[in-house]
């Protein structure tokens, strides 16, 4: 029983993992999140402030043609007056 406990003792750290994660593998996570986040943030900054730019800029384009539309309407409607 000897040679079999000195031999498992031999090769017990090789064969045990370690348990848990370390500190240098949580700080390079981490890092990596903050990386990324970096990296993504600006785009989907912009992104966003595009899209609701252009929700205004066609907000203002339908407004636009609607008093270009009434223009129209209120023109026709004094020169109706004009020649009477």
């Amino acid at each position: 029983m000897n040679d079999k406990e000195h031999l498992l003792e031999a090769t017990e750290p090789e064969i045990v993992t370690r348990k848990g994660l370390g500190v240098r593998f949580l700080l390079n996570m981490l890092l990596v999140f903050a990386i990324g986040w970096m990296l993504l943030f600006p785009k989907i900054y912009l992104q966003n402030t595009i899209y609701y730019k252009s929700r205004d800029i066609a907000t203002l384009q339908r407004e636009y043609e609607t008093l270009k539309e009434e223009n129209r309407v209120i023109r026709r409607q004094v020169e109706a007056m004009k020649f009477k």
